[in-house]
């Protein structure tokens, strides 16, 4: 149990710091000291309160195919945006991608949208890493 959630913890605060390279708006006013807090209370977050979010939203994710599942993550993250104080989630602003085969354009989402926006990124490349390192 305690191996799980220091697992959990790591993937978290690494996620976080590719979320914060990938993407402008999140902030980490304290350095490495409020990255790591953050991963402390976005792991207590995901492993305690995302599990009660998803029960009482499980008949609008069942009706939605599991597409509701990010906003109980959106909910944790915004939790968690309360309770540290130097992390802020101020507007999810991706700069685009563009290469030869494919564009992605650039996007900028602010409010709830954004929140949704980051915990989708977040818990991406969080289930990519957590099925790799399983």
């Amino acid at each position: 149990m305690i191996r799980s959630a220091i697992k959990y913890f790591l993937i978290n605060s690494v996620t976080l710091y590719i979320v914060s390279l990938i993407v402008t708006g999140i902030t980490f006013t304290g350095g490495i000291n409020t990255l790591l807090l953050t991963g402390v209370a976005l792991t207590i977050a995901a492993l305690v309160i995302k599990p009660v979010i998803n029960v009482l939203l499980l008949p609008i994710n069942l009706l939605t195919f599991g597409l509701f599942r990010w906003v109980g993550y959106a909910v944790a993250l915004y939790i968690v945006t309360i309770i540290v104080p130097n992390f802020k989630l101020e507007s999810f602003a991706f700069q685009g991608f563009h290469s030869y085969w494919f564009n992605i354009p650039s996007l900028t989402l602010t409010g709830i949208l954004a929140f949704i926006a980051f915990s989708f990124l977040i818990s991406l490349i969080a289930s990519i890493a957590h099925w790799i390192f399983k």
